[in-house]
């Protein structure tokens, strides 16, 4: 800051405060405690039927895992599922459905007439079940489940397919939309940032069809450094004579790499098993028990705060961080400032959050006493 800029600790604080900057990520997932579920009508067994599907949903995508479905605390809640309701809304769709053709041909004397299938317009009224956040994460977390931040990694998806008669492709929106279809559908259903390939020109000339049937570790990096994925999903997928489904997938996160079997006899479950897989280890990693004993303390040194937009920026953005409680900053030295913050979760958990935005650049870390010192550059 030039000197004429600055501004005492306390005025800047007041400062910031005054101001309202939401702060932009491009892995924020939204509606996580919001679900719309088809209904049949408007009466109450109906509407609280949907209630406890729409419950169970937000339940799966607030945890990203489905075992706490089996969690005797959320089978509880499901049973009183109106009790966490905030607002609902009706609506409907005009739905276009192809009715299957006749088994047998329709015979006029000698003359065969194939009819052909009629599509049927018909009305689906559904119900939008907005659920409050607080009460949720609140008997979530007396129950002791992990709640997942809405700030979460994104997933880039590599697939090569082969036939029966051994012919490879990668897969393409334009010829394998059922398989995306599949895959957003769970990503939807998990709250997870799923990234495909645009298959450009570059795309095909840094990687192609038998290079991610191999699983070429370095290759598939490379390719997907243009896409700056947090983590990244390769499979190849052959479709036997038999019908049956058999492949191997490669899943890459930060330095690991988790190598395991498909094999499934229906396209949906086997695609089911490795993004179950990868989102229950997202979800492990990166959730937290906001109200959990192990709190923790760090220093949080930025340069590159050049102004007050900057300063309320950084205040606004630390303070949305899921694991941070508290914020309080400690001293301005020109275009550095240092925060102390209060943890609900440790360091580690704190510095992958960070690694999500990329707002904040690393620089070398230390240690003060007892305190870790995360040392990073504002580049937003």
């Amino acid at each position: 800051m030039k000197s004429s800029q600055k501004l005492s600790l306390a005025t800047l604080l007041l400062l910031a405060l005054s101001l309202f900057i939401q702060p932009v990520s491009a892995l924020q997932v939204t509606g996580l405690y919001s679900q719309r579920v088809p209904v049949t009508n408007e009466s109450d067994a109906e509407r609280d039927r949907a209630f406890r599907e729409a419950l169970r949903a937000v339940v799966l995508k607030v945890t990203g895992d489905a075992r706490w479905l089996e969690d005797p605390a959320v089978e509880s809640a499901l049973r009183n599922a109106e009790s966490y309701v905030e607002a609902i809304a009706y609506s409907s769709e005009m739905l276009t459905v192809e009715m299957p053709e006749p088994a047998e041909p329709i015979a006029d004397d000698a003359d065969t007439i194939d009819v052909p299938a009629v599509p049927l317009t018909t009305e689906q009224r559904y119900v939008e079940v907005d659920f409050s956040a607080t009460l949720i994460d609140q008997f979530l977390t007396d129950a002791g489940i992990p709640i997942w931040n809405s700030n979460r990694p994104s997933v880039l998806v590599w697939m090569a397919l082969q036939n029966a008669e051994g012919d490879r492709t990668l897969l393409t929106a334009d010829i394998n939309q059922d398989i995306i279809d599949s895959i957003q559908q769970f990503a939807e259903s998990r709250g997870l940032p799923v990234i495909f390939p645009v298959l450009d020109f570059e795309d095909r000339r840094n990687l192609s069809e038998d290079t991610v049937w191999a699983l070429d570790k370095e290759a598939i990096r490379r390719a997907s450094d243009r896409y700056d994925a947090d983590s990244v999903l390769s499979g190849r997928l052959h479709f036997t004579a038999s019908g049956e489904l058999v492949g191997l997938w490669q899943f890459l996160f930060q330095d690991r790499e988790d190598v395991f079997d498909g094999f499934a006899s229906d396209l949906e479950d086997y695609l089911h098993t490795p993004l179950d897989r990868i989102t229950s280890q997202l979800a492990s990693y990166f959730a937290i028990l906001p109200e959990a004993r192990n709190t923790e303390t760090v220093s949080l040194t930025v340069e590159g705060v050049g102004d007050l937009q900057d300063y309320s920026a950084l205040i606004a953005y630390v303070s949305n961080l899921g694991l941070v409680q508290g914020v309080a900053p400690a001293a301005i030295d020109g275009e550095r400032l240092e925060l102390q913050l209060d943890l609900v979760g440790n360091t580690r958990q704190l510095f992958e959050l960070i690694a999500l935005d990329r707002d904040l650049l690393p620089i070398q870390s230390s240690q003060t006493g007892n305190e870790p010192v995360l040392h990073y550059r504002w580049t937003r």
